[in-house]
């Protein structure tokens, strides 16, 4: 099991819930600022996670070119099953952004004033 998902399956949720904006606010000082930065970890999140079920998914796959029958294979199903049940990406990034275990810096926009 990867280290995200042993992550994910700790402590995370599948509800929404809803979140103070000003807690989020409170973070970098600007609302805009912190849902950017939320939605950039998400995206990195859903990034690893499709390329990791791709790989393990890639295991089961066929390369032939009939059309003649579909196996049906169970570990393949409980594999994509288990990635469904998954957190939404963005819950994620929430939680870590909320628990300050996402690194971002700012850059210099004053040095060209």
């Amino acid at each position: 099991m990867s280290k995200l998902r042993r992550q994910m399956s700790a402590n995370t949720s599948n509800v929404v819930e809803t979140k103070s904006l000003i807690d989020i606010k409170d973070q970098t000082g600007n609302l805009y600022e912190s849902i950017a930065i939320i939605a950039k970890r998400a995206n990195q999140i859903n990034i690893t996670l499709k390329e990791e079920l791709h790989n393990k998914l890639e295991e089961f796959a066929s390369h032939t070119d009939s059309l003649e029958e579909i196996h049906e294979n169970k570990e393949q199903i409980e594999i994509s099953k288990a990635y469904e049940r998954m957190p939404n990406p963005a819950i994620l990034a929430t939680q870590e952004f909320m628990e300050k275990k996402i690194y971002y810096r700012k850059n210099d926009s004053d040095l060209f004033s």
